[in-house]
Order: C-alpha cells, then structure tokens, then sequence
C-alpha cells in the first residue's frame, strides 16, 4: 500500500497541475469550473466541499437552497461570480423546487468514471466495510489492513489505532477528519484520483493491488 499511496500522489500531482492549466485557459462551464478548483485541490476536493455542504445541511434533509449553496461554495474557498453561482444552481435545480439535493450535485461534479472503474472502487469499499453499514471505521479495518510493517508501529511511536486513524485520513476530508469514511466519501476520492490516471489497465491494476481484489 506504500507503493500505491506514492503512486497516487504522483498521480495527483499531475492532476492538480492539469486542472490549475485547465482553469487559466478559461472555462466557460460553471460546473467544469468548480470541478477544475476542487481537483486543483487534489482527490480529496471535490469530497471537501461535500463535507462543507453537509456541515451546512442543519435539518440533515440533504438539500441545499441558493443561499446556502452559495454559502457551502465560499465557506469552502472556492471562487464564483454571483450569475456562475445562480446558472449552476439553476441546472442542477431541474424541478425549480428552489433546492438541489447536494448528493445529485456532487454525482455531477465528479469526473466522470465509467462502469469498470466504479465497479472496482465499490468492490474495494464493501471490502473494507466489514460491518456492511455503508461506513468504514477503525473496527472494520482490523483484519484487513495490516498494520505490522507501517514505518511508525514498528518504531513504537503509533499504536494499531492511530495507524488505522491515519490510513482513514486520506479518504477522509482534509482538516476535518472524523475517523468515519462513507461511501460518498470513498467515491469521491477516487473520482479524483481516477481524474489523474488516463489509461483503464494501470487503473485497474492499482486497485486489484492495493486491495487485493
């Protein structure tokens, strides 16, 4: 999993710098737009503006109306002129109800992954979710990833736990860890890694390694 987790952050890399070009070349697109600065952020962005818009979801109904969509985006850092922010609202709001389920919004703000990519990062998900409730947790990790040869057991300086905290850290949204990794949260950072690697083979290979699969 060493070797994979280098792997993917050269990977990103690639892909952060891709999306800052893409975004200086000029988009017209409000939702390319905001696709482009969350992967110039990495694989975890577009997950992090999910968490940002969950935090804001108080009724937990899972819809956001144009004020606090708008709220989520700046809250979030990202940079939006007034119209962009209302014509994205707008496509996405199909019923003119007024609000948007942010779950329908995040589905089509990720890079678009075809059916043997998803198939594969779902099958790596039901792998880990032991418990089969829909959420990875430290619980479901044991087990499964072995934590005897990572650098800092070994040394003594991390227990069991914390190496299985840290490893849920990189699905997890940065700055903002819960030690809980959700579905939406597994497909939203692979949807950004899946962005930075162009051929299906080597995207299929890195995941029947690092997972066993």
């Amino acid at each position: 999993k060493q070797w994979y987790q280098r792997r993917v952050r050269g990977h990103e890399q690639d892909m952060r710098q891709k999306a800052s070009r893409a975004l200086r070349g000029g988009v017209r697109d409000p939702i390319e737009m905001l696709r482009l600065q969350c992967l110039a952020r990495g694989a975890a962005g577009i997950k992090g503006l999910g968490r940002a818009f969950r935090i804001m979801d108080d009724d937990g109904n899972k819809k956001l109306d144009l004020y606090e969509f708008r709220k989520g985006i700046s809250d979030y850092g990202l940079v939006l002129e007034e119209e962009e922010i209302k014509d994205m609202f707008s496509l996405i709001d199909v019923d003119h109800s007024g609000t948007i389920s942010f779950d329908e919004f995040l589905k089509q703000l990720r890079p678009p992954m075809n059916k043997s990519r998803r198939g594969l990062v779902l099958k790596a998900f039901n792998k880990l979710d032991k418990t089969g409730d829909g959420v990875i947790t430290v619980d479901d990790l044991k087990g499964v990833y072995d934590v005897t040869k990572h650098p800092k057991y070994v040394s003594g300086e991390w227990t069991d736990e914390q190496v299985f905290l840290k490893f849920l850290e990189s699905y997890d949204t940065p700055n903002q860890a819960d030690g809980l990794v959700t579905k939406e949260e597994f497909m939203n950072y692979y949807s950004g890694v899946s962005a930075s690697i162009d051929n299906d083979a080597y995207f299929d290979l890195m995941m029947r390694t690092s997972w066993k699969l």
